[in-house]
């Protein structure tokens, strides 16, 4: 019995993954076919950015992807790219998570990573998911770790940006 609910937890651990990638790709789809606001320096665009900026979010930062299920919307300051420095996440105008993502490389090959994942002033770390993306997904298209230090409870952030658009009951 238990096999079985191993089973079936990882299942559905893997079928939560990919859903996210699915819906970033989508995302990322919808962006390209759509009018957007703002550009990346690399040329990469841009979602539109809210007329109301998150409090907290420094000014030097833009959202780079709209709200992924189970995480929120990603905000990044563009110049300086994804790999190893801090994005930040928000949900309904609230900041909810720190992230950092790393390549295995950077752990094969001993690299330290200190003062990471630093939560926005007056925000405390709940808890840390980390996620290994085997095929990586839009922004960082090749293997590596997401790595959220989330400010509210894991629950909590597994009902943000439902598939339906509506929050659950």
């Amino acid at each position: 019995m238990l096999g079985v609910f191993t089973i079936a937890f990882f299942l559905s651990r893997e079928a939560i993954v990919l859903s996210r990638i699915l819906y970033s790709a989508a995302a990322m789809l919808f962006l390209s076919l759509t009018n957007v606001s703002a550009a990346a320096p690399d040329g990469t665009q841009l979602p539109p950015q809210p007329k109301v900026r998150p409090a907290g979010i420094p000014a030097n930062f833009m959202m780079v992807s709209p709200c992924i299920p189970g995480m929120g919307e990603h905000w990044a300051n563009p110049k300086l790219g994804l790999h190893a420095t801090t994005i930040y996440g928000t949900y309904e105008g609230k900041p909810v998570f720190t992230e950092i993502m790393l390549l295995p490389q950077d752990f094969a090959s001993g690299k330290s990573f200190t003062d990471v994942l630093i939560p926005l002033a007056g925000y405390h770390i709940d808890h840390v998911d980390i996620e290994y993306l085997a095929h990586g997904h839009p922004g960082m298209p090749y293997a590596h770790y997401d790595i959220h230090g989330y400010y509210v409870s894991h629950a909590a952030h597994e009902k943000f940006c439902p598939p339906t658009g509506k929050a659950p009951m």
